[in-house]
């Protein structure tokens, strides 16, 4: 009996301590699929991608927002961010995306410098199968462009001469008024719908004889501003005055940019503008820049056009997050930019006309900036 009873014994201990070993394999297995279920998870978040941010210069205020928007916001998503600005060389802007690809970039995003000099480095994101978000300005003769994030240029272009005609009081029969015209650059698709919205208005009552070019320089060719450069406005500015402007005062200056219309401030004010005598003339401009909103606080510059490129920012970044996810980008134009190659879906956003009497309600309420920034 005592030898029955040990082996039923043995037996008990023997099947009790299978069990814990099957336990414990199974605990173990359970921590794997656990594991196995957080890497995945980490997949799709987004953090095995990489993006490239190909911005034009950090000489500009915007585009230094414009590339940390984006970097924070695809950061916050979960993604690796390659950030590279051009200085407004294209040849540095090309050698940084072919470095991206390189450097195994699954999306470019591109503001370029030259939206004609991109064509070869394109070809080069198809080849590796890297898709193409162009940034506010649109990237031109090549099909490997995959969508556009931007403003309506157009539109921009409306407000500044909108705000021209408003504060004439052009539509009420006033004038005539001396005006001088500035374009952006050439190698930038954006100024030609900023100088075609602007001329939509502001052309009519040229014709009519109510704005006066006294240069007679009225083509966009005439007064393009090649990358945008202050100095090179305040160049031109210089010699329409001494050529146009010695014995007339010029009531308007039509300004794209901001950029532009500090270089014509400039010039303006050393022949004496902006004195009691000498009133400072109408000067449109556009980005909101932190030097032109306190020319408008101090009645050197009268207008801008608000572009809130924290939303654009935003809108980029969803572009691209639902490229790289597989999904569908939201658009909503698929008429407007044709760049040669192909129609380009895009998304516009809304700019916004400021001026001394709202720039606290759009500029400092929304938190773009703050009051110490404008003191």
């Amino acid at each position: 009996m005592k030898k029955v009873l040990l082996v039923f014994l043995t037996a008990i201990i023997v099947s009790v301590l299978m069990a814990c070993g099957n336990n414990e394999t199974a605990g173990n297995n359970n921590e794997n699929n656990n594991n196995n279920s957080e890497n995945d998870e980490v997949t799709s978040d987004g953090n095995d991608y990489k993006v490239g941010l190909a911005m034009p210069t950090q000489s500009s205020e915007r585009w230094v927002r414009d590339g940390d928007n984006m970097k924070a916001e695809f950061e916050a998503l979960g993604y690796e961010v390659d950030m590279q600005f051009g200085e407004d060389v294209v040849e540095n802007q090309v050698a940084q995306i072919e470095n991206m690809i390189t450097q195994g970039a699954d999306l470019l995003v591109i503001a370029s410098i030259d939206g004609e000099a991109l064509t070869s480095v394109l070809e080069m994101a198809e080849a590796s199968d890297v898709p193409v978000v162009a940034y506010d300005r649109l990237i031109m003769n090549s099909d490997h462009v995959s969508y556009y994030a931007t403003f309506d240029n157009f539109q921009v272009g409306v407000l500044q001469g909108e705000y021209i005609e408003d504060q004439l009081g052009l539509a009420d029969g006033e004038g005539p008024f001396n005006i001088e015209l500035f374009g952006g650059s050439p190698d930038d698709n954006n100024a030609y719908f900023f100088w075609d919205g602007a001329m939509s208005i502001l052309q009519p009552y040229i014709d009519e004889g109510q704005l006066v070019v006294q240069s007679g320089q009225t083509e966009f060719a005439d007064g393009a501003t090649l990358r945008w450069d202050g100095s090179l406005a305040q160049d031109r500015m210089d010699n329409l005055l001494s050529a146009h402007y010695s014995d007339e005062d010029i009531d308007v200056v039509y300004s794209p940019f901001d950029g532009i219309s500090r270089g014509a401030i400039s010039s303006l004010t050393a022949v004496g503008y902006g004195s009691d005598d000498k009133p400072m003339p109408i000067i449109t401009g556009q980005d909101a820049e932190e030097a032109s909103v306190k020319y408008i606080i101090s009645g050197e510059q009268t207008q801008t056009i608000f572009k809130d490129t924290r939303e654009l920012a935003k809108q980029a970044v969803n572009m691209g997050d639902s490229i790289l996810q597989g999904g569908e980008p939201e658009i909503n134009d698929t008429e407007t930019y044709d760049n040669g190659a192909k129609v380009v879906p895009s998304y516009l956003l809304a700019p916004v006309s400021v001026d001394i009497d709202n720039y606290e309600e759009i500029l400092v309420d929304s938190g773009y900036y703050s009051e110490d920034d404008l003191e």
